[in-house]
């Protein structure tokens, strides 16, 4: 049994967990969070913690910043795309439980304003800005460290918000140049 309730999009996403984890969910029942729904997860970040775990897609990451701006300290699970895409359709009810399992043994905590430790500079000889390859350079980094797909804006401040370290930057990076791309 997971402590923390999972913050998922909906019903269907509540049946995905449910086959690959005991857990108890909260579906935001869209990209539009009501005053309700804040509310339950408030509730449940302070009785038990969150685990927000939404479709790696740009709805998902909508919901992600909504419910992260109003209730800080939640965890966050990702899935990557490849393995909650089914027929083209993207989602964390297409995902195997193994996929979300996976997701849920690697969860990151946000610490607001923390300084980052990977700079642009860094990014950009990475090869993660201004390259011709760099939405899949940091589709595969995402991937690797867990941090989900992001812009080369939102890659910057997810580094930091996640506390990664230059050893698991350059871990990461060091897998892409060996294994090609593997987003």
């Amino acid at each position: 049994m997971i402590k923390e309730m999972i913050v998922v999009e909906g019903k269907s996403d509540t049946a995905a967990v449910k086959r690959a984890v005991e857990a108890d969910t909260i579906e935001t029942g869209g990209s539009a969070v009501n005053k309700s729904v804040i509310s339950q997860i408030a509730l449940a970040m302070e009785r038990r913690g969150v685990i927000i775990l939404t479709d790696p897609d740009h709805a998902g990451e909508r919901i992600r910043k909504i419910v992260s701006a109003k209730v800080p300290g939640c965890k966050h699970a990702f899935i990557p795309e490849k393995d909650a895409t089914r027929k083209g359709d993207i989602g964390v009810e297409n995902a195997s439980p193994e996929a979300i399992r996976h997701a849920l043994a690697h969860v990151h905590t946000a610490f607001e304003g923390s300084q980052p430790i990977i700079g642009i500079d860094d990014l950009m000889a990475a090869g993660m800005l201004v390259h011709a390859e760099a939405a899949e350079r940091r589709m595969a980094l995402g991937n690797l460290l867990g941090i989900g797909y992001c812009n080369g804006k939102q890659l910057y401040k997810r580094l930091a918000m996640f506390g990664i370290t230059r050893e698991e930057f350059a871990q990461a990076l060091d897998q892409i140049e060996q294994g090609g791309l593997t987003s």
